[in-house]
């Protein structure tokens, strides 16, 4: 994994999410791995909307960081999410797109699925202030 996600990945609240990533080649995978704690509604059960959002959000600062030189971690602007279908309790995947990056702020895309890519549980866009190295 590149150590540019190290200041990410030492962060308490990565750690007690449990968040990783798998990184083969150009494809940074983040990986939320299922927790009896990030179940939000027990009768269904589903994994809970702000953990998911979090994973999300983790995961497109990830995206940014591994794609680009910043010189700290990306910080958002602002976040929406779309949640798409109860979040099952087992594991959770995500991928980040960056759809526009300038000098300052950059547009990223993240879908998280569980058994198929093609069937996302939920989608975030986001603007994040970044800072490139000098």
């Amino acid at each position: 994994m590149s150590a540019r996600l190290s200041p990410l990945m030492s962060s308490p609240y990565v750690k007690t999410l449990g968040v990783r990533f798998d990184d083969h080649g150009d494809e940074l995978t983040g990986i939320l791995p299922y927790a009896e704690t990030l179940v939000g509604n027990p009768l269904i059960p589903a994994l809970h909307g702000g953990a998911i959002g979090a994973f999300m959000e983790i995961t497109a600062s990830a995206g940014l960081l591994a794609a680009s030189r910043l010189a700290g971690l990306p910080k958002p602007i602002d976040v929406s999410v779309d949640y798409l279908r109860p979040v099952r309790p087992q594991d959770v995947y995500a991928r980040a797109a960056i759809t526009r990056q300038g000098s300052r702020v950059a547009n990223v895309r993240v879908e998280a699925w569980q058994d198929r890519r093609g069937a996302p549980v939920a989608a975030l866009h986001g603007h994040f202030l970044i800072k490139p190295e000098d």
